[in-house]
């Protein structure tokens, strides 16, 4: 008997998924289509390359994703096909990624009161001395 929610069948080789279609179905991305738009946008790698939407993954294979702000690297345990439940989807992949940045961090980032228009030079190049750049 075939197991749906997971996407593996008895009668499917399930030894190989689209980048997109896996990014979505472990629950990386909120749509299939962000998921693809990410890999044409060159945000997603598969084991250091630059991978297009149908590019396969399989068991194993590390995958770099960069959305939301954030970088996502994991590693392909179960290639699954449909999305599946948060539970199932955390046993399809092991989570590589570096821990979020804190709300102090993250609020660093140039906050300009409200009005004040654009930054001058001076005030960009000190923003990205901020942010390391």
């Amino acid at each position: 008997m075939a197991d749906e929610a997971t996407g593996t069948g008895t009668g499917t080789d399930m030894g190989s998924v689209r980048v997109d279609a896996w990014i979505w179905s472990v629950r990386l991305t909120k749509t299939r289509s962000t998921a693809a738009t990410a890999c044409r946008a060159g945000h997603v790698k598969v084991n250091g390359e630059r991978a297009k939407p149908a590019q396969p993954v399989r068991a194993g294979d590390e995958v770099r994703l960069f959305h939301a702000g954030r970088e996502r690297i994991v590693v392909v345990r179960r290639p699954v096909s449909k999305r599946v439940g948060a539970p199932v989807a955390a046993e399809c992949l092991i989570d590589k990624s570096p821990p979020p940045p804190s709300p102090v961090e993250a609020a660093v980032v140039g906050i300009r009161d409200r009005g004040a228009g654009r930054p001058t030079k001076r005030e960009r190049r000190e923003i990205e001395t901020l942010r390391g750049r």
